[in-house]
């Protein structure tokens, strides 16, 4: 038996729909000035569709408290395959852009499908794992179907190429994979197949510009005029916005069009340009309320659907939020992974939203009696 209706309408964490509208806020008001050095129609076409893609987002958390998320349950294997499709249609009509096909055309818009896919694989795992019962942890045997389910949208996202998003895919299904627990030998194992593989894939499988990446990061002066221009800015920036910042549109950096992806993968410098370590601070603190949020839903959880469920989209917040701060100050590699909410993006803003929206829907119903 399910609570009530207006009893489950008591329990929505509607006050921590706070720091996400704010965020976007704060997103929108960044991404207008971070594409200040495009011409006025551009800059204020890209404000425009962030606002619309954050709008449509907020729409569908609303419309989600409407359905039950353990229908998802129902639903995993039909989710995981409509990915799978999208994901391969890119290599068909995909759109280009800066030499990757990532892009799916919808009108006047287009849709990224690997973003969405890690909504897909966190439902998938969920129910995979929540059926699993191993008292000494999984083994090898058990962890083949979840590195096959893993495997083909890695493998269909690093060929378009994207690495970033590729890595964030590994990254979640590792932390629910470890929440369920792995037998000892199994880890062991895996760890000793990961050191095996790291140069076969160096060899094989990373295209020039990942490995200069790489290279870029652990010596940016290697090559200051092309692969370490940017994360060189990206410190410039950072560091002469120090404790306060210069102020609204009055950064550098971004005015005078050093920054290179300012309105994208290194919007955060940007914003720490303009704002400083305040400003700064004042954004990831917002990051980290609803991460913690995200944590405390799942603790209290009594099933472990719902529990592997919140781990895995804790993960899709976190995990961003960590990659492309590190990337930015110079603490990561360069990878292509936006911040959620404040880089410019449909695909990754709605995605981001669809999984407060779950997390909402978890929090509702996590004390039904059923």
């Amino acid at each position: 038996m399910m609570l009530a209706k207006d009893e489950g309408r008591k329990k929505i964490d509607w006050w921590f729909l706070l720091p996400v509208f704010l965020l976007g806020v704060i997103g929108v008001v960044t991404l207008y000035s971070a594409s200040v050095s495009e011409v006025e129609s551009l800059q204020q076409n890209l404000c425009v569709k962030q606002m619309i893609w954050f709008s449509g987002g907020l729409v569908l958390i609303l419309v989600s408290l409407l359905f039950d998320h353990k229908s998802l349950y129902e639903w995993a294997e039909g989710i995981y395959f409509i990915s799978l499709v999208l994901l391969a249609a890119v290599f068909f009509i995909g759109v280009k852009a800066g030499g990757a096909s990532r892009w799916l055309p919808l009108g006047p818009f287009s849709i990224q499908p690997s973003e969405f896919v890690k909504l897909a694989l966190i439902i998938m795992l969920a129910k995979h794992y929540s059926k699993q019962s191993n008292v000494g942890g999984l083994t090898f045997r058990n962890l083949i179907l979840p590195i096959l389910i893993l495997g083909i949208p890695v493998v269909l996202i690093a060929m378009q190429p994207d690495l970033g998003t590729a890595t964030l895919l590994i990254l979640i299904a590792a932390f629910m994979t470890l929440i369920v627990g792995i037998a000892r030998r199994t880890l062991y194992l895996l760890a000793g197949v990961i050191v095996v593989f790291i140069p076969i894939l160096w060899i094989f499988f990373l295209h020039d510009y990942q490995k200069e990446r790489v290279l870029t990061f652990l010596n940016p002066s290697r090559d200051p005029l092309e692969t370490g221009y940017q994360i060189i800015q990206s410190k410039i920036a950072i560091g002469s916005g120090m404790i306060t910042g210069k102020g609204f549109l009055n950064g550098t950096q971004n005015v005078l069009a050093f920054l290179p992806e300012q309105h994208t993968d290194f919007i955060l410098a940007v914003l720490a340009e303009e704002w400083g370590f305040v400003g700064t601070s004042i954004v990831l603190f917002l990051y980290l309320l609803i991460i913690v949020w995200a944590v405390s839903i799942g603790y209290n959880s009594r099933d472990s659907f719902r529990i592997l469920l919140s781990v895995g989209l804790t993960a899709m917040i976190f995990l961003p939020v960590f990659v492309n701060a590190g990337m930015v100050m110079g603490l990561l590699p360069v990878v292509g992974v936006p911040l959620p909410l404040i880089s410019y993006g449909g695909s990754a803003t709605v995605s981001f939203m669809l999984g407060i929206a779950l997390l909402l829907n978890i929090s509702m119903r996590r004390s039904a009696i059923e």
